[in-house]
């Protein structure tokens, strides 16, 4: 995912620059010298888990093994951009982000059922992402209308759907804390067109905190630390 992810940005900046050799005008040249701008973004990615595990997870009667596979992630959000000079820029996207994720569970039944073998037992986990990114964005200098540039920063975040009930069908199932921040970095490129401009965008998001919910089952005593993180294509308007 994150290499199409890439190719995709890295297509774009080719376009881009393409284009740029042929010395069109300049569309909107005064707009970086404006003090403040504002716009929307949409974002397409993968959301997955990082997983460490216990110092006990072998000692474990019934969970064998824990595996993980990532979701789609869709997101919406507002931008807010401050420039602090020339090249520097402080950024603010508050949006939501929707993703589901699955913890499969490899299972020994032995001692229960003696004659059983392993079965696996699959917990999706949904996720409604409340994010409040700030970020630090350095840019180069423009060439004709098109500006790339680098950022990073941190995104606290609170995941709405934490404290949803769990449906007895679903059980057994963990559950996750509701807070989290990500430490985020990422490229982006800006398009300068005649009434606006735009930005692709290729962003990296890792968990700091560690989302596992104890409560005392072997479901959760599995991990150490159950991580986040985010691989993210964003597409800014302003």
């Amino acid at each position: 995912m994150a290499k199409k992810l890439l190719f995709i940005i890295l297509l774009l900046a080719v376009a881009s620059g393409a284009s740029a050799q042929k010395k069109r005008p300049w569309c909107k040249p005064f707009y970086d010298a404006e003090p403040y701008h504002f716009g929307f973004a949409f974002s397409l990615g993968q959301m997955s888990f990082s997983i460490s595990h216990s110092d006990e997870f072998n000692l474990l009667d019934t969970v064998y093994s824990v595996e993980y596979s990532g979701g789609a992630l869709f997101g919406a959000s507002m931008v807010f951009n401050l420039k602090l000079a020339d090249n520097w820029d402080l950024r603010t996207l508050p949006g939501l982000a929707f993703s589901q994720r699955t913890l499969t569970y490899l299972l020994d039944d032995e001692l229960v059922e003696p004659d059983k073998a392993l079965r696996s037992h699959n917990m999706k986990i949904e996720t409604t992402l409340l994010q409040f990114p700030t970020l630090i964005k350095y840019r180069s200098t423009r060439e004709s209308n098109y500006r790339p540039y680098i950022y990073w920063g941190l995104n606290p975040v609170v995941d709405l759907a934490a404290r949803k009930r769990v449906k007895p069908e679903e059980r057994p199932k963990i559950r996750l804390k509701k807070f989290d921040v990500y430490a985020e970095i990422g490229i982006g490129l800006d398009n300068y067109l005649k009434y606006f401009k735009y930005s692709t965008e290729l962003k990296f998001s890792y968990g700091l905190l560690d989302m596992v919910k104890q409560d005392g089952t072997e479901y959760t005593r599995a991990y150490r630390r159950l991580g986040s993180k985010m691989v993210t294509l964003v597409l800014c308007f302003e």
